[in-house]
């Protein structure tokens, strides 16, 4: 070896050595590239945090700013009322909205005044309020002294005013205008009202309504400016619930803490690498990168089953290939399966096969995420496979976190999910073990419900399982969040199995909530959590006690035909137990007037079921109390010889129900094996 090559070797060695002490872009952080790369919504282009949606992954911004994306029109849900955002200024944190139900409209259907608390966005300094009154007394026109304009609204004729700030500075609203039954205050742009005042017509208020008012958002502001300015990208945190710096290397709570590292030791090596050594370092360099390369896809290869699929076919990557047969479907020759967690990988031929082509006539439910079928794998076991409904990021978010969820937990009282898809598979899939008897909500409401084929020995001891299931998913740190009599299946045996875990979220044991745009079933979700953001287990506690009124009651969560004030069963409930009128809530079916035992039960049941939905959740029971309360329902009310019958009722019952349903094949089985979930944010 010449001494050029010696020294050429050294300082290979030498250089190598030192790359490997600098971050590089090779390895940048998956959500500094993800959230490094502005989106558009509509009209509006070059979007960042605090704003996501259409294809913006959700941690890229904050849970309160969902952009919905439709033609040219962008809106944005916050503390439950809908806006237009016609413009947005990230650099002074500003945005120009519009009341939607205001838009190119004067008469809406609903009149509401709207409180902004301030917690995610405020006025600007230049709006002001426009008042307007509604149905107000019948008198003539010329004698007022604000404007007035006739519409429709219910199909009731209304004459109604608007009143800008000053307007009602310079004159008060006299008795008429007081006796109008509403008032609806709505903001505006300053120089909006002083044009409103020259010229008070009709169009000129459309106008003015249509230019919407500037407001000020508030999403971790000086956190996000900070990790900027440190050369990062804002973001949330999904896990906690907390803002979050992604940076090149690594992501931070606050700012990059590395950049000026970087940027120094760069400096140095540009200071010592010159002449010929810039040749070694090029060459250094390529190897370096294709080393790293080849590391980077290696781990990529681990990690693409959960990466947006794609319509190329299917092929397998998981963590771990073993070769090993199934204990209960043992088969002759051994297959080599890839796993991921210990879940099955399967390929969306097997699936289709297995599901006759997705056919029709094997599907058991269908809900918001997906539609689910019946299935016979090739090794015996009948399986449900859920099949989602597309493949944006949303969804893939929420077939990760049940894969990764269900891979880890175990309990008689919750679906087991056998496996799923792999990234290239044409859809998303899910596979889990077939559960026959359907949904607790088909039996109490569905189209083939008859009440006497659920009595209540099978109801209390679904409360109790549902209330164990709920109480290992806690004891798990996990939060269902979607707990209802449709995500609540049973056996053949009519025992709970409690499934749909693709709303779930972690719940870390070091915090007392974690802050996320409510999500979950209307009628279900948590009032504190949908006016606060923050999700605690007694979320899960407050759902489960509409489940407890359901079982009581055989009455859906939500019904707009029952009285307004009822509409919501909680609502209803409560009221009912206030009132001492448990007697008008309880199934006429269960014996509540008949049988004293049953009474001492279902108004227990009941009380259980009013603690758990107490508006504030500090005044609700946790799942470990729910469980020993009902346990001791169940204990005390249909101990001893009693038990025995119902474990033949229950037998007795099994049969009977699937004697009422016509008729039972494999082809033909309940509807309504999953729901769906609405009231969207991101999780």
């Amino acid at each position: 070896m010449t001494l050029f090559q010696g020294s050429f070797f050294l300082f290979f060695v030498i250089t190598i050595i030192t790359l490997n002490q600098i971050p590089t872009s090779c390895a940048d952080d998956e959500h500094y590239l993800k959230c490094s790369s502005p989106f558009q919504c509509a009209n509006l282009k070059n979007l960042s945090y605090p704003f996501w949606g259409f294809g913006r992954t959700p941690y890229c911004g904050h849970p309160a700013f969902n952009l919905q994306c439709t033609g040219e029109v962008a809106t944005l849900t916050l503390m439950s009322e809908s806006y237009r955002v016609l413009e947005v200024n990230d650099s002074d944190h500003r945005f120009k909205l519009v009341r939607t139900d205001y838009w190119n409209n004067i008469c809406p259907t609903i009149l509401r005044n709207i409180t902004v608390d301030g917690t995610f966005f405020d006025y600007g300094s230049d709006t002001q309020n426009l008042t307007f009154y509604y149905d107000c007394p019948s008198f003539p026109q010329s004698d007022s002294v604000f404007p007035w304009f006739n519409c429709s609204v219910n199909g009731t004729q209304m004459i109604n005013y608007f009143v800008t700030e000053s307007m009602l500075e310079s004159s008060e609203p006299g008795e008429i205008m007081g006796a109008c039954k509403s008032r609806v205050v709505v903001p505006i742009l300053e120089s909006e009202a002083k044009l409103l005042e020259k010229n008070s017509t009709v169009e000129n208020l459309k106008a003015v309504l249509d230019n919407g008012f500037d407001a000020e958002w508030d999403a971790n502001n000086s956190l996000c400016d900070k990790c900027q300015n440190s050369g990062g990208y804002c973001g949330y945190n999904p896990s906690s619930g907390e803002f979050m710096c992604y940076c090149r290397d690594e992501s931070s709570p606050s700012t990059c803490k590395n950049s000026g590292k970087r940027n120094n030791v760069g400096v140095a090596i540009g200071a010592t690498v010159g002449g010929v050594a810039a040749l070694v370092v090029i060459l250094g360099c390529v190897y370096f990168m294709i080393q790293r390369r080849r590391k980077i896809y290696q781990k990529s290869r681990s990690m693409e089953l959960f990466i947006a699929p794609t319509s190329s076919g299917d092929t397998f990557a998981s963590t771990t290939i073993t070769s090993q047969s199934l204990s209960s479907y043992q088969s002759s020759n051994p297959v080599t399966r890839s796993y991921y967690f210990g879940v099955q990988v399967f390929t969306y031929e097997e699936l289709e096969e297995a599901t006759k082509n997705f056919d029709a006539s094997r599907e058991l439910g269908e809900g918001g995420f997906g539609t689910v079928y019946k299935g016979e794998l090739k090794d015996g076991r009948t399986v449900a496979v859920k099949r989602h409904y597309e493949s944006n990021s949303r969804r893939i978010v929420q077939f990760m976190n049940e894969v990764q969820i269900l891979a880890r937990l175990r309990h008689k009282n919750l679906v087991t999910l056998f496996g799923c898809t792999s990234k290239h598979s044409r859809e998303l899939l899910l596979v889990y073990e077939f559960i026959p008897n359907g949904t607790v909500a088909y039996h109490l409401q569905g189209r083939g419900s008859k009440s006497t084929l659920l009595p209540w020995p099978i109801r209390l001891n679904i409360a109790v399982e549902t209330a164990e299931a709920l109480a290992y998913l806690h004891a798990n740190d996990v939060i269902h969040r979607d707990v209802k009599t449709n995500n609540i299946l049973l056996d053949d045996q009519f025992c709970v199995k409690v499934a749909d875990f693709g709303l779930s979220r972690d719940f870390p044991t070091d915090v007392t909530h974690v802050s996320t745009a409510p999500q979950g079933t209307p009628g279900y979700v948590d009032p504190e959590y949908y006016q606060c953001y923050q999700l605690t287990d007694k979320s899960d506690v407050y759902s489960f006690g509409v489940v407890l009124v359901e079982l009581i009651s055989s009455l859906q969560a939500v019904d707009i035909n029952r009285n307004r004030s009822d509409v919501n069963l909680s609502n209803m409930a409560i009221k009912k137990i206030q009132n001492q009128e448990l007697h008008e809530l309880v199934d006429p079916y269960l014996g509540f007037e008949k049988d004293p035992a049953m009474r001492r039960m279902t108004t227990a049941v009941a009380e259980l079921a009013f603690r758990c939905l107490q508006q504030e959740r500090d005044l609700r029971p946790c799942m470990d109390e729910v469980v020993e309360i009902l346990r001791g329902i169940k204990s005390d009310g249909l101990g001893g010889r009693e038990e025995t019958e119902i474990l033949d009722i229950r037998t007795d019952e099994a049969i009977l129900l699937k004697k009422a349903h016509s008729p039972v094949s494999p082809n033909s089985v309940v509807d309504n094996w999953v729901s769906g979930s609405s009231v969207s944010n991101s999780s």
